[in-house]
């Protein structure tokens, strides 16, 4: 297990270097965001069981791609499809290479923050407190946590606190971490949400429940990392996307695909993704994440061909500031290929 000074120092090179209503099928997940407004539950967080990870969590990061339906059944339903992004693996992600220089463009900017990576990041341990009714406990009493940005900022930024003096992770004088849950301009908030002022020693039947069960292995939950084939296919389902075409289960469907949505019997119809699109340089700029409108509890750890929780309807676009409407799809991909 890291030490609490080896921890800060990662999170202190993390922080110098550029940066680029959910269900789940798993009782093993808690789902704090179904906690009761105005209520709190508090966790005790335990090291993963991979000891090559200086953290004890590990950070998912996912791209949203939206689709006006699915062609050939249900083409006006709107669905969701979650795809990774391998700049979590430290590599070139051809969908961030492409929107990165929309962000200068105030015609593309909303576009390319609806399709800028969402972070979301895996943590185990105890609930050992909980001011809401939870059905379906399951009998392992170590959990995984789903922890939105907010959450984790709190966690890591406390972390750099000098007078945090143990890592809170320690059997004997760890520290317990309290999710609390308000209301800020109508969506969930979790801003007061904090550590404990005291330490704590696990007690004997926490102690017992690690021995008996033993820790997860956070890598098990994170997506699969995609081959060249998926991030062709990654690509390619981007680009349907921003055309806004319907989903291809036929095209697609081996791959990734929507919730509800059944795997093809065919083998999938992907062409490769032009090479520069690839393995261009990631250019160090300061990662212009979307703002969202609300915290949005992140998805189920994604299978290697995953199945996404169809969403709420989006807003409609902003604007564009120089025209009065928001571009079309097709203006979009104009001016893409244009530059190129």
């Amino acid at each position: 297990m890291a030490t609490l000074a080896e921890i800060r120092a990662k999170l202190q090179a993390q922080d110098s270097r550029p940066s680029g209503g959910s269900q789940t099928g798993d009782n093993a997940i808690f789902a704090h965001w179904n906690i009761s407004e105005g209520s709190s539950a508090t966790l005790r967080f335990l090291p993963d069981a991979d000891e090559s990870n200086t953290f004890f969590w590990k950070e998912r990061q996912m791209i949203r791609l939206s689709f006006p339906g699915v062609k050939g059944q249900d083409e006006n339903k709107p669905v969701m499809v979650q795809v990774p992004c391998v700049e979590m693996w430290g590599e070139q992600c051809p969908v961030h290479a492409e929107i990165r220089p929309w962000f200068k463009d105030p015609a593309l900017e909303d576009t390319a923050r609806k399709y800028w990576k969402k972070r979301s990041y895996i943590f185990n341990g105890f609930v050992t407190d909980n001011e809401s009714t939870e059905d379906n406990i399951p009998e392992n009493p170590i959990r995984r946590f789903v922890i939105s940005p907010q959450i984790y900022k709190i966690i890591s930024s406390a972390l750099m606190d000098p007078e945090f003096e143990e890592i809170p992770t320690d059997y004997e004088a760890g520290t317990d971490f309290k999710i609390m849950k308000s209301s800020k301009g109508g969506y969930a908030d979790y801003s007061t949400s904090n550590w404990s002022r005291r330490s704590r020693g696990l007690d004997q039947t926490e102690r017992d429940a690690i021995a008996a069960n033993g820790l997860y292995n956070l890598n098990d939950f994170l997506p699969k990392k995609p081959d060249a084939d998926h991030l062709n296919a990654i690509f390619e389902m981007f680009e349907a996307s921003v055309n806004g075409e319907l989903y291809d289960v036929d095209r697609f469907g081996s791959f990734y695909r929507p919730y509800g949505v059944d795997a093809p019997t065919g083998a999938a119809k992907v062409t490769p993704a032009p090479a520069a699109q690839v393995a261009a340089p990631v250019a160090p700029v300061a990662e212009a994440a979307p703002v969202a409108a609300a915290p949005v509890a992140p998805a189920a750890p994604v299978a290697p061909a995953p199945v996404t929780p169809p969403p709420a309807p989006a807003p409609a676009p902003a604007p564009a500031a120089d025209s009065g409407t928001a571009p079309s799809a097709e203006d979009i991909l104009a001016a893409i290929r244009n530059r190129k």
